[in-house]
């Protein structure tokens, strides 16, 4: 493996920490701001697309990438909206009812799970930079009384196991199919094994 693969990871956080500094600084005075969440639910899910897109194997192809992590974001997210809309519990500062669970800290662990899951293997600081993240999300947000701690835990569990679900599911419905095609003359031909 070349020295390129075994830097990624490092260099790729510094990026994102010096991508964020700005964004952190203007949100500090903002107590009740949910700009810096806004960004930092979705690192984990950019740094995975980012790293499909520079070439690094993470034995799926595009479709499979894509449709996995569409799956994961909008089974987590139904489920949390599901439940934000039946409970109805008051946030910590009181600006509306729709606290449990957090929303952003659902994103945020879902998106570390689909990093882990497709980049997990070129290292563990891929996926320990990723739940980093999230776990970062999760905390600012109770710290800016937007959530009380039992909402961004159970967010976090359910970022978590709606992607496990789908990730799952996606392996028992579609399994590994390999699909060939071939052209001769005029004539297309593809086969498929399953």
């Amino acid at each position: 493996m070349s020295l390129f693969f075994h830097c990624f990871p490092m260099r790729f956080i510094y990026i994102f920490l010096f991508i964020l500094m700005p964004f952190s600084t203007l949100c500090a005075q903002q107590r009740h701001s949910d700009t810096f969440n806004d960004i930092t639910q979705h690192i984990p899910l950019a740094t995975m697309l980012i790293m499909k897109t520079a070439g690094l194997d993470n034995h799926h192809n595009w479709w499979e990438t894509v449709g996995n992590a569409a799956a994961s974001y909008i089974i987590s997210d139904a489920i949390t909206y599901g439940l934000k809309h039946s409970f109805k519990e008051d946030r910590p500062d009181h600006s509306d009812h729709y606290s449990f669970p957090s929303g952003h800290a659902t994103l945020a662990f879902s998106g570390a799970t689909i990093l882990h899951k497709e980049y997990g293997h070129l290292s563990p600081w891929v996926s320990i930079g990723g739940y980093a993240v999230a776990t970062l999300t999760a905390i600012d947000r109770v710290r800016r009384d937007r959530h009380h701690w039992y909402d961004v835990a159970a967010g976090a569990g359910i970022g978590f196991l709606g992607t496990e679900l789908t990730y799952y599911l996606s392996k028992k419905c579609f399994g590994k199919r390999d699909v060939s095609i071939g052209f001769s003359g005029n004539r297309v031909d593809i086969a498929f094994r399953l």
